[in-house]
């Protein structure tokens, strides 16, 4: 839709445009999209049946919002998604610092300039992406920078006295006047700043430096917070609080599959790199899954949160990973490893927060124990559990055969498996087929994969197994994991831990 042709107040009243406030304004285009049955927040996936609900019963109350949760929960994302539901252009007196109605001005200047000119006031018009402010609370906000303060270089240019309402500069809550505004991280706003809105949200209008002015604001606040036992640094003040109508709790995605597509959706990844590299389902399956396991993990400060970025940046590392495998062999197409979750673990580091046991643990041991637990609750899903196959007792029992015995086997036997994250495709296939019953085990379940496919899953296997002790597996300088007999590895630990005592005896 373009600019409306309309220049003049005259003009506009001719037209018969009728005025609106901005609660208005969003709470009318909110019924309409409801009886089109579309939703104005597009790409928030997991909120249909709990947070999109409470907020549209805001929006329909009129209601000031204040959104509630950890971090990566989409917060702001939904106050942007609000800029939708505004009408999409809105006339305002030309010249206007604050955006002021033609039909009720509030500023001196629109007000002197209809006095002036009439019905041939100038008329401007503001697109809705033009309506939205935001604001991250920071301890150095000032009232100045919210509300406004006297200009003294503006007073020395117009040759005014402090006491002329128009030496004022006016802060970033009235030049949002007639849109949405946004403030960030509420508690972290000093809690005497926090009292200078008060009056905006009760009374609507604003005082600056004891100037006997009203300014009647109309604007649609949002406000997003963490959870008050979270945040040290500060809370929101009880009487704010009291003041914003509706409080909104937001929450992680509460299933894989939404996860998974938040991440598919978010990630930035290229378009050639897609063409280069094949992720399967396992691979985001266990992208997905590692945010699970840490989000109920014993080392995770689960009053910080797990972020969803952690997801999204780890879908983009593991593709990054194994482009860059196959840009060193020159492959045009290769698929994503278990290895390449390697390349993974520092989107796992800089996304978590630990409590004391996990720093003494380190970040680093509590990313590939949380990639481990990720593996093994993902690997019941692809395979039969290993530890349903145990010797069956009494009479009658008969034991179970078990798929994964041979390879448990050949390693037994003192054989071991390197499996390095940068080796070329033909080479780490040719190291999966040299595990006896390895590839009898993938097929055994998965008859129609292909040499990649099960190659794949072949890896996914050997990792399994070793995340339920039934062989033992560890990490390689070089990038990659070693595969070998868990007694033979415990026994070689043993007789190294004897030896290092030995020494220090000696």
């Amino acid at each position: 839709m373009q600019q409306p042709a309309i220049n003049t107040l005259g003009e506009l009243r001719k037209s018969g445009y009728t005025a609106k406030t901005v609660k208005e304004e969003v709470r009318l285009n909110l019924i309409r999209s409801i009886q089109e049955k579309q939703s104005p927040f597009k790409g928030i996936l997991g909120y249909e049946d709990s947070v999109i609900p409470d907020v549209e019963r805001a929006i329909l109350s009129r209601h000031n919002i204040l959104f509630l949760g950890l971090r990566g929960q989409a917060k702001t994302r939904m106050a942007r998604e609000m800029v939708s539901l505004l009408d999409e252009w809105i006339p305002v007196v030309a010249g206007s610092e604050i955006n002021d109605s033609p039909f009720a001005p509030i500023s001196l200047y629109a007000r002197n300039l209809i006095d002036e000119k009439g019905d041939n006031t100038p008329i401007a018009w503001l697109h809705r992406s033009e309506r939205y402010g935001e604001k991250l609370a920071t301890p150095d906000v000032s009232v100045a920078d919210l509300i406004g303060d006297v200009d003294p270089i503006k007073a020395a240019n117009l040759r005014l006295s402090f006491a002329d309402e128009r030496v004022i500069h006016y802060g970033i809550i009235p030049r949002s006047h007639r849109g949405i505004f946004v403030i960030n991280e509420l508690p972290d706003l000093q809690a005497r700043i926090q009292v200078s809105l008060f009056n905006i949200l009760q009374e609507g209008d604003i005082q600056i430096r004891g100037f006997k002015l009203r300014l009647p604001l109309d604007i649609l606040f949002v406000f997003t917070a963490n959870p008050e036992d979270y945040t040290n640094r500060g809370s929101i003040v009880t009487p704010l609080k009291d003041r914003i109508e509706s409080q909104i709790i937001t929450h992680y995605p509460r299933t894989v599959e939404v996860s998974k597509a938040i991440t598919e959706q978010e990630a930035d990844v290229l378009e050639e790199q897609l063409q280069k590299v094949e992720v399967p389902e396992l691979g985001k399956m266990l992208i997905e899954q590692i945010a699970m396991e840490a989000r109920k993990s014993e080392y995770v400060d689960q009053k910080s949160g797990v972020s969803a970025r952690l997801t999204i940046s780890a879908y983009e590392n593991l593709v990054s990973t194994a482009e860059r495998r196959a840009l060193k062999y020159g492959n045009t197409r290769t698929m994503m490893r278990i290895a390449d979750f390697v390349g993974v673990i520092p989107s796992i580091t800089g996304k978590i927060e630990l409590v004391y046991e996990g720093e003494q643990e380190g970040a680093l041991n509590v990313a590939y124990r949380l990639l481990g637990l990720a593996i093994r609750s993902v690997f019941t899903q692809y395979f039969p559990d290993p530890q349903t196959f145990k010797k069956a007792t009494g009479q009658k029992a008969k034991p179970v055969a078990n798929p994964y015995q041979p390879v448990i086997e050949w390693f037994g036997k003192g054989h071991e498996l390197m499996l390095l994250q940068d080796s070329n495709d033909e080479s780490y296939r040719q190291r999966l087929y040299e595990v006896d019953g390895l590839y009898a085990a993938v097929k055994q379940y998965y008859p129609k994969a292909d040499e990649v496919q099960a190659a794949l899953l072949m890896e996914f296997l050997l990792h399994g197994l070793s995340e339920f002790s039934l062989i033992s597996k560890k990490g390689v300088v070089a990038g990659g994991y070693s595969f070998a007999d868990m007694l033979g590895s415990m026994l070689n630990i043993r007789l190294s831990d004897e030896e290092d005592e030995d020494e220090e005896d000696f």
